[in-house]
């Protein structure tokens, strides 16, 4: 099922156990699969009409009277109203959830649908919580969480468009198969042990690093990955745990390579004098055109076959040359 649509099914089925949430879309309610709740729930769902700022600033005003508003914007038109998320949200600690749909590379839409910048762009945001799930059920959870009354600081919940990973998800059977957890705000996932070297992932890619893992099993490569869940803040925890065991650490991540998450990763291990040799897997400092999504990650290496050529690279690096 596409993330657009576990979104979509996944806020009536919130707002129907809370009366407090609301819906917020800018002329997104097709793509963002909004139109479910518009449908269900016309009365607690809304199209703006082609105004993020507005989009921003009334989720900021229903919130100030307690109201949980999700508010689905493409990450790439999130850009039109950066200046209400700090000011009219940020500021105030509004607890306002950004649905940021679209998020890393869209396909053909090309350059200005792509979703490159926002783990950057938020990230430096005070009060802010940066999220991202590996898959339909993580964004599930982090929806679910996201509502609890306890949450008193805006989050962003960013994922890509198009299918997730179980391709058989059905609206009818998603609550049975996959009930609600609470994900603890700045607390990743290890998925697996590892020797020598340690993949982190923020989101989506975090399935073609898995996939990757798979494909050099037989070469005696044996890296360890954790699913970060958060940007901001970091697990630190994790962080530490990492930078103890691993001297060779790959982020991967489909945001920008500068400003995001694997910067953010960097940021820490200064803070906390570590030494390892990282490499930052991402979107380029550069504008990346028209194509399919597979053709896209492909062409920028952080795709299966582009994370397992770089673990391939890291293996043969030793430890005396880290030391160097």
């Amino acid at each position: 099922m596409k993330y657009q649509d576990v979104f979509g099914h996944t806020i009536i089925e919130l707002a129907e156990q809370n009366k407090k949430i609301f819906g917020i879309t800018p002329a997104m309610p097709s793509g963002s699969s909004l139109k479910y709740m518009m449908k269900a729930m016309p009365d607690r769902a809304f199209d703006v009409g082609i105004a993020e700022q507005h989009a921003v600033t009334v989720s900021a005003g229903m919130a100030t009277q307690g109201l949980k508003v999700f508010c689905n914007i493409y990450s790439s038109f999130m850009q039109r109203a950066y200046d209400m998320v700090v000011h009219d949200v940020a500021i105030q600690k509004l607890p306002v959830i950004f649905c940021l749909d679209r998020a890393g590379l869209v396909g053909d839409d090309g350059p200005t649908h792509h979703g490159c910048y926002d783990i950057a762009f938020m990230r430096c945001i005070p009060n802010l919580i940066v999220s991202a799930p590996m898959n339909e059920m993580e964004l599930r959870n982090l929806m679910y969480t996201a509502q609890l009354e306890e949450m008193e600081l805006p989050i962003v919940i960013r994922y890509p468009r198009g299918e997730g990973i179980n391709a058989d998800l059905q609206k009818d059977t998603m609550a049975q198969k996959y009930p609600f957890q609470k994900i603890e705000i700045g607390k990743g996932r290890k998925l697996k042990d590892g020797k020598d070297i340690a993949i982190l992932s923020f989101g989506h890619p975090g399935n073609f690093a898995a996939t990757a893992i798979r494909d050099v099993k037989n070469e005696g490569i044996n890296p360890a990955h954790y699913d970060m869940r958060f940007a901001k803040p970091l697990d630190e925890e994790m962080l530490h745990e990492v930078f103890t065991n691993y001297s060779k650490i790959i982020t991967v991540e489909d945001g920008t390579v500068v400003g995001g998450f694997g910067t953010a990763v960097l940021e820490f291990m200064n803070a906390h004098n570590y030494k390892a040799s990282v490499k930052i897997l991402g979107i380029p400092d550069r504008l990346v055109e028209h194509g399919t999504p597979k053709q896209l990650y492909d062409e920028i290496g952080i795709d299966a076959n582009g994370i397992a050529e770089v673990l391939r690279e890291m293996s043969t690096i030793s430890v005396e040359e880290l030391v160097k």
